[in-house]
């Protein structure tokens, strides 16, 4: 997990989120997803602050990352270091999202829960079943291989086609960034947002909650939460 901050070209706040998970089956997982998140914070703060759209420096970022898990490969590739990576840019409008894999984005509302909101779409056999209507989504994420993503960052991976998105809140709020160690205890956007109503007034204390609740859930995966209060602040 990598947080950085960054400034447009008008001197207007930016803030950079970016969480990989690495893919446990891989070797290496660790230093795959270490890799991902620094390059493609690094490029991802570089590309704004140069003057590029949040939208266009997402993607950037992330063939960056992809480059970076790619060399960790040796040989063909096959069974290669691999991750997942979701990364969001608050600015003082807007809120940009960028991923692959099953790492997700969440505007949690400062107000109204109900309000809240899932901003990414899961690459994942589960989502997968539900999109075609094979599954309903209780059904889905009950079986085994929920979990299983269909994309991800590696050697071994196709071609990166990242998702984007750009979401213009309507109200202060807060952005969650996090693995599936946080989100597979408490799926919903609303949920979430009533768990922590402090994420955007004191958001360390916020994603400390959400660690504690899941591993109180029972802690079997990686836990990574990052909140990021909207608008972005000058400090």
């Amino acid at each position: 997990m990598v947080i950085a901050t960054a400034r447009l070209p008008a001197g207007t706040p930016a803030v950079v989120a970016v969480v990989c998970d690495g893919v446990s089956t891989t070797p290496d997982a660790a230093t795959a997803s270490l890799a991902a998140a620094e390059a493609g914070a690094g490029v991802l703060v570089r590309a704004i602050s140069s003057g590029k759209d949040p939208a266009e420096a997402s993607q950037i970022a992330m063939a960056a990352a992809a480059a970076a898990v790619a060399s960790l490969a040796t040989g063909t590739g096959a069974g290669a270091p691999s991750t997942t990576y979701v990364a969001a840019v608050v600015t003082t409008t807007a809120v940009t999202v960028a991923w692959v894999g099953d790492s997700r984005a969440y505007w949690l509302a400062g107000t109204d829960p109900a309000q809240s909101a899932r901003l990414t779409d899961d690459d994942s056999w589960a989502e997968q079943q539900v999109a075609s209507g094979e599954l309903s989504e209780a059904e889905a994420y009950a079986d085994p291989r929920a979990h299983t993503i269909t994309r991800w960052l590696g050697a071994d991976a196709d071609e990166i086609r990242p998702h984007v998105v750009t979401f213009t809140p309507a109200a202060p709020g807060a952005v969650l960034v996090c693995s599936d160690g946080v989100w597979n205890y408490v799926p919903a956007a609303s949920a979430l947002a009533a768990a922590v109503p402090q994420a955007r007034s004191a958001p360390l204390d916020a994603a400390r909650e959400l660690v504690r609740i899941s591993l109180n859930a029972g802690g079997a995966d990686n836990i990574t939460a990052v909140l990021v209060p909207f608008p972005a602040q000058p400090s």
